[in-house]
C-alpha cells in the first residue's frame, strides 16, 4: 500500500498529467497520420523525457503509447487506410460503417471499445503479472512457430468472396516478407541484383502502398465521397456519445474476449498490436451468428479489433515489469528510458523499485482516461475529416504517406517502392483479391521463418513441435480454425446457391 500510495502522489501532479495529456494528444495525432506508428511517436519523446523523474517520463510515454493505439482508429475509420499496422482490421467494418452515414457512431465506438481494451489490460497486468509472465518465459521457438502457423491460418477467414484469391495474396504476403536481408545469416536473398532490395521490403512502406495509395486510388476513382454522417458530439460530451458507449457495454463477451486476447498476445514477446488486431476480429467473426455480415460495418467488428489492439498495451508492460523482457518495440523504448536513469529492468524490478512499478500500474490507468476525455472532446474535428473534399483530402494524406515512408529510414528508395507497391495493391483491389492476407504474410513471415530456423538450429528434430504440449495447441487451434473456415466457406456458397434457385423458380 505504501509503494501504491507513493507512486499515486508522483502521477496526480499538476506537472505530471499535464504532460501526460500532451502525450496523448501526440499519440493519437501520430497514429491517425498513416506511416507514423506509435514506434515512431515514442521514440520522438524519448529525448524528451531524459529531464524528468523516472515515472514521470514513463507516464508520458505510457500517455503516447495508449493515445497511439486508439489514434490508428481515426484514419481507419473515416478513410480507409490503417494509420498503424495494429489497426488493420478496424478498417474492415469501420469504414463501411463511415461510408454508411455513421462516420461519428464508428469513431465513438472505437474509442471506447479501445478505453475499456486498455482499463481491462491494466486489471490484468496488475493482478496477473507474475504467472502470465512465467508462462511467457516458458514458450520456445517451436511455440512460437506455431503460434504464428495458427495467426496464418486466420487467412482463411479473411479472404473474401475468394478462398484461392485470398490465399494466392497470403503467398504473395509471405513472399515478399523473404525479400532482403537473411534474418539469420544477415545475407541478401531475392534482391535480384538490385540494390534498392538488398535491405528488403519494408514493412511500413508496404503497409501504406497496399492500403494507403490504393485506397487513395480507389477514391479518386469512386465518385462516392465518404459521408460525415450523423454528428455524435455537439457538446463536450454529447448523449449520444454515451448511447455509443452502452451499445459497447451491451456486448460484454465480444469486449472480454477481444480484450483477454489482446492481453495473451500482449504478453508474448515480439507478438503485438497488429496480431491481437488481426485475432480478436477474426475470433468475433467465428463466434457471431451472422459472420457473413462482418466487412459490411458491423459493431462486433469495431469492438474486438479495437479493444483487442489497445489491450496490448498491459500485455506488453507483463514481460517487461516482470522478466526484463520487452513485449514490442515501444516496450524495449521503455526499457531503455528506464536504464538510462539507471534503473534495472529485470525480476527484480517489483522487489526493489516497487513504488515505480504501482506507478506505472496507475499511469496506465490514467493514461487510457485521458485517452477517452482527449478523444472525445476532439470528435468533431474527427468527423470534419469526413466533410473534407478530395480534392483536398487526397494530396494531403498522400503527403503524409509520402512523409512517413521515407522517415522510416530516409532512403529515397523506399518512395520508389512506395509508388510501386501502390500500384500492385490497386491492381489486386481491382482484381477482386483480398488485401488483408497479403498484409497478414508480411506480418507474420519473418518471424514464422525466424522460430523455424531456431527450433531447428537448436535441435533438428521436426517431431518436437508436436511431442511440445503448448506447441502442440497451437497446431491443434490451427487445424481446427482452417476448418472452421472451410465450413463456413462451403456454408455460404450453399446458401447463395439457395437464394439464386429461389429465385430462378
Amino acid at each position: 500500500m505504501d509503494s501504491f500510495l507513493i507512486g499515486a502522489s508522483q502521477i496526480f501532479t499538476f506537472t505530471t498529467l499535464l504532460y501526460m495529456i500532451a502525450g496523448s494528444i501526440a499519440g493519437i495525432v501520430a497514429a491517425a497520420i498513416p506511416g507514423f506508428t506509435v514506434t515512431m511517436a515514442i521514440v520522438l519523446t524519448l529525448p524528451l523525457t531524459f529531464t524528468m523523474e523516472p515515472l514521470q517520463g514513463i507516464a508520458v510515454m505510457l500517455s503516447v503509447y495508449v493515445g497511439g493505439y486508439t489514434g490508428g482508429l481515426i484514419s481507419a475509420a473515416l478513410l480507409g487506410i490503417p494509420g498503424t499496422p495494429s489497426s488493420v482490421a478496424t478498417t474492415f467494418d469501420a469504414f463501411p460503417m463511415a461510408r454508411g452515414g455513421e462516420a461519428g457512431r464508428a469513431l465513438s465506438m472505437g474509442v471506447w471499445a479501445s478505453f475499456f481494451g486498455t482499463v481491462i489490460s491494466t486489471i490484468v497486468l496488475i493482478v496477473a503479472a507474475p504467472p502470465l509472465a512465467m508462462i511467457a518465459v516458458k514458450l520456445g521457438p517451436w511455440e512460437y512457430f506455431s503460434l504464428i502457423v495458427f495467426a496464418l491460418t486466420i487467412v482463411a477467414s479473411l479472404v473474401g468472396e475468394s478462398v484461392i484469391r485470398g490465399l494466392i495474396a497470403g503467398l504473395i504476403g509471405l513472399a515478399m516478407s523473404t525479400v532482403g536481408s537473411d534474418p539469420i545469416l544477415g545475407r541478401s536473398r531475392f534482391d535480384f541484383g538490385l540494390e534498392t532490395l538488398e535491405t528488403g521490403l519494408p514493412f511500413l512502406v508496404v503497409l501504406i502502398g497496399i492500403y494507403a495509395i490504393s485506397q487513395l486510388a480507389s477514391e479518386v476513382e469512386d465518385a462516392k465521397s465518404v459521408r460525415a454522417g450523423s454528428k455524435l458530439v455537439t457538446g463536450a460530451i454529447d448523449f449520444q456519445t454515451w448511447k455509443v458507449m452502452k451499445e459497447v457495454l451491451s456486448r460484454p463477451v465480444n469486449l472480454i474476449r477481444s480484450s483477454i486476447v489482446g492481453v495473451l498476445i500482449g504478453a508474448l514477446p515480439g507478438a503485438g498490436g497488429s496480431i491481437a488486431n488481426l485475432v480478436a476480429y477474426d475470433q468475433a467473426k467465428r463466434s457471431s451468428k451472422n459472420p457473413e455480415a462482418f466487412g459490411t460495418g458491423v459493431p462486433d467488428g469495431i469492438v474486438a479489433s479495437e479493444a483487442g489492439n489497445s489491450a496490448t498495451a498491459g500485455g506488453g508492460l507483463i514481460p517487461m515489469i516482470g522478466l526484463g523482457i520487452p513485449g514490442s518495440a515501444v516496450d524495449a523504448i521503455l526499457m531503455a528510458s528506464l536504464m538510462v536513469h539507471g534503473i534495472s529492468v529485470g525480476p527484480r524490478l517489483i522487489m526493489d523499485h516497487s513504488d515505480l512499478v504501482y506507478g506505472m500500474f496507475i499511469a496506465m490507468a490514467v493514461a487510457s482516461f485521458i485517452m477517452l476525455i482527449v478523444a472525445t472532446l476532439s470528435m468533431r474535428l474527427f468527423l470534419r475529416v469526413a466533410e473534407v473534399p478530395k480534392w483536398i483530402i487526397v494530396p494531403v494524406v498522400m503527403i503524409c504517406c509520402v512523409v512517413g515512408a521515407f522517415a522510416l529510414n530516409n532512403r529515397i528508395s523506399d518512395l520508389y517502392l512506395l509508388g510501386f507497391i501502390g500500384v500492385f495493391g490497386y491492381a489486386l483491389r481491382a482484381l477482386g483479391y483480398s488485401l488483408a492476407p497479403l498484409v497478414l504474410g508480411v506480418i507474420l513471415g519473418p518471424i514464422a521463418e525466424t522460430n523455424l530456423r531456431r527450433a531447428l538450429m537448436t535441435n533438428d528434430d521436426p517431431t518436437l513441435f508436436f511431442s511440445r504440449p503448448i506447441s502442440l495447441l497451437f497446431l491443434i487451434a490451427a487445424v481446427i480454425s482452417i476448418v472452421w473456415a472451410i465450413r463456413g466457406h462451403l456454408k455460404k456458397r450453399k446458401k447463395e446457391e439457395r437464394l439464386l434457385d429461389a429465385a430462378a423458380s
